[in-house]
């Protein structure tokens, strides 16, 4: 069946069903849909048997649901209406939560219902709750409304009797504006401090007067120890600032400074980068790598151990990673090296494993060139010491999606442990880059030379399932968000006690030396950093356009451009 996606943005959730639905069988193509723009021309375009909307905050016209069937995936259960589905779920504390697949009509999110799934609420923000438990949900029902659809048989259910239940009552809701984000310091629980930044920790933020200036806030996580006058900054740790509440004290990682009218949009940023000369003298609160289950505090990277595997967990905002953080990152490795383990697994966190370089930093930058040199040169040196492992396995375990330099990373490791909902771009041509991080040497190793060129031009997602058959996969993992960790865990002790691992490591290093007499591994970072070089270092390379218009949400103007927002297969 030919389908057609219409989304806001090429996002995770539109990335994951685009990979998914292919997988199926199905053709599948995905259209960007400007704001206020009308996608009647571009339906028009593909003449589609079905569309899909995964993440579409405009409104379908008549003119398109009245001529091809139009199904919408809403992130909430049947009968919840309104724009701000998650942020209302965060904000209230609810427990279980759902996504519902309808009919687009003529009434905003009042279709007739091709599916619905439900889904687990933990007690964590609104990004990572959509790219994991409402993301999961959301596969689930898009397959089983595609299956349903395709059958010709089903008829969808009025809201209002969904699956045998009568008078569905029907809660709308408004938007969730800044006034209900407020937080008062004075006053306000870390509890209800920590609600109201989940609720708002990718978009829009909360909106604050910190230092004298405004700002939006952008994520929160409980401290444990640290208490002051509330309101007040009390420390940082790793890029993150401690700010005091009413009865303790919460981190928060990123931040991005309020302009005035006309002023072009800022960028989100490590908290202590975006405040700059306006930070006072604060303490950094650093904790141990090995700080264990005994502190519920906030930290990017840790390390622990289990049996004879040892474990690197870290999880950086958005999943970029900036010069300096992978300069901790790989001061962290030489750690974990540096332990008498047989396997070190590397696990991202649960929204992202890495997207590779930091592209908001970069931006912001005096000199985006030397930052984006410094920081292609600071990864290629982590991915470069796991490359260079060989006294012990190394796993890469993605619990959530990779990309670019970040994929390349994870394909480094000798295996490579994926969720089963996890989404791979291996490549980076959207970006206008040709990319690092020892691609040339780790793509075509584990799937050839043929399939790593069409990865690379192709430039589409990749599905973990997907990738298992290509080889860029090992192992499957089939495990709720929540549960993913201890999985890993599991099996990573396992394969360090299992009787293979010793000829395995022993092996390496022959393996290692025959590769690097084939062909040295500097001589594929000489090879690909002279072109990114080239690329940092021309001011007209589309790489500067295309870098801002996705770091500042922008649109992109430029020849050739819809290729960054369009895709089929």
């Amino acid at each position: 069946m030919n389908i057609l996606l219409l989304a806001d943005a090429f996002n995770s959730l539109t990335q994951r069903v685009y990979a998914e639905l292919g997988d199926h069988g199905h053709t599948v193509a995905v259209e960007r849909v400007p704001r206020r723009g009308d996608p009647t021309a571009i339906v028009d375009r593909h003449s589609p048997d079905l569309i899909l909307a995964p993440m579409l905050t405009t409104v379908i016209p008549r003119e398109v649901w009245s001529a091809y069937p139009c199904l919408v995936v809403r992130p909430g259960p049947v009968g919840d209406r309104g724009p701000s589905a998650l942020d209302w779920a965060v904000h209230e504390g609810v427990r279980k939560w759902g996504v519902t697949v309808f009919q687009a009509d003529a009434e905003l999110d009042a279709g007739d219902v091709w599916a619905s799934v439900p889904c687990a609420v933990p007690a964590v923000a609104k990004s990572d709750l959509y790219r994991n438990e409402i993301a999961d949900a959301a596969l689930t029902a898009v397959l089983l409304a595609v299956r349903r659809f395709t059958s010709g048989t089903y008829l969808p259910v009025r809201q209002g009797g969904i699956d045998g239940a009568e008078d569905v009552p029907v809660r709308a809701r408004p938007y969730f504006r800044q006034e209900l984000r407020r937080i008062d310091w004075e006053s306000d629980p870390t509890e209800t401090v920590l609600r109201k930044l989940r609720a708002a920790d990718s978009r829009p933020g909360v909106l604050d007067t910190l230092l004298g200036r405004d700002w939006s806030l952008h994520g929160g996580h409980f401290e444990d120890r640290l208490t002051g006058t509330p309101g007040e900054l009390l420390a940082t740790r790793a890029g993150a600032v401690c700010r005091a509440t009413a009865d303790g004290a919460v981190w928060i990682p990123q931040l991005r400074r309020r302009g005035g009218p006309g002023e072009p949009a800022a960028v989100k940023l490590p908290a202590t980068l975006a405040l700059g000369d306006l930070l006072p003298r604060l303490p950094e609160a650093k904790v141990p790598l090995d700080v264990g289950g005994h502190r519920s505090t906030w930290t990017d990277i840790r390390y622990s151990e289990e049996g004879r595997a040892g474990f690197l967990w870290f999880s950086f905002p958005g999943g970029a990673m900036s010069t300096t953080q992978c300069r901790r990152l790989l001061a962290a490795y030489r750690y974990a090296r540096s332990r008498p383990m047989s396997v070190l697994v590397l696990c991202g966190g649960r929204g992202f494993f890495s997207h590779g370089i930091h592209l908001n930093v970069i931006e912001a930058a005096a000199d985006p060139a030397a930052e984006s040199w410094a920081n292609v040169n600071a990864l290629d040196d982590l991915v470069q010491a796991v490359l260079t492992t060989t006294d012990r396995l190394v796993v890469a375990a993605l619990g959530g999606n990779a990309s670019a330099g970040g994929a390349m990373l994870a394909l480094a490791a000798d295996e490579v442990w994926c969720r089963t909902g996890v989404v791979l771009n291996p490549h980076y041509r959207l970006m206008g880059l040709y990319g690092s991080e020892y691609w040339t040497y780790s793509l075509p190793r584990r799937v050839g030379a043929e399939m790593t060129e069409r990865l690379m031009e192709d430039a589409a997602p990749v599905s973990a399932a997907a990738g298992q058959r290509l080889g860029l996969v090992d192992r499957l993992v089939d495990a709720a968000p929540a549960e993913f960790g201890a999985r890993v865990t599991d099996l990573a002790v396992d394969l360090a006690s299992s009787p293979g691992v010793r000829p395995r490591i022993a092996a390496k290093d022959g393996v290692r030396e025959r590769d690097e007499a084939q062909r040295p591994l500097a001589a594929h970072r000489e090879e690909e950093l002279a072109r990114m070089r080239a690329v940092f270092y021309d001011r007209g390379a589309p790489y500067h356009a295309r870098r801002r218009a996705f770091v500042r949400k922008e649109p992109l103007v430029e020849a050739g451009a819809e290729e960054s927002v369009t895709a089929g297969r």
